[in-house]
């Protein structure tokens, strides 16, 4: 059994579990609920006025318990412009699948259903897939 480092300030006692949830914004939650939950599988597991800007829509996709570090949730703001890539965004992000076959089956499973996707590629430590979402989001499916 491995022995965990200490944190370089001995005196912080709080340590960083995980990923609770990644949120991203999107300007049409139908569309993006047929995507995450009808094309990708996960389940909707909440839809909430977003609590931090009321009138607004808020959904929450994951496992079918909303167990956290599986939450992707989205807010809709259809009136704000479309993203560019740089500094202070996010560039995607990613799932996990258990194996280099199931990678392969999503791969074709995707194109199957009309959403392009790139072909697998060797990251080293592990094989990447990506794709967009319908607000062009970079999402990839990781395995290994």
């Amino acid at each position: 059994m491995s022995e965990q480092t200490p944190p370089p300030d001995s005196e912080r006692r709080m340590q960083l579990r995980g990923l609770h949830h990644v949120t991203a914004i999107v300007a049409d939650l139908d569309k993006t609920t047929a995507f995450y939950r009808d094309v990708l599988g996960l389940a909707l597991t909440a839809q909430e006025e977003n609590p931090d800007d009321p009138g607004r829509r808020h959904f929450w996709f994951g496992d079918a318990q909303g167990t956290p570090g599986t939450l992707v949730s989205f807010m809709e703001y259809a009136d704000l412009p479309q993203a560019t890539e740089g500094r202070g965004g996010v560039h995607h992000f990613a799932f996990q699948v258990g194996s280099a076959d199931e990678q392969l089956a999503w791969r074709d499973y995707l194109r199957q259903r009309g959403v392009p996707c790139s072909e697998v590629f060797q990251r080293g430590r592990f094989r990447s897939l990506y794709f967009r979402d319908p607000d062009g989001n970079l999402l990839e499916i990781a395995a290994g």
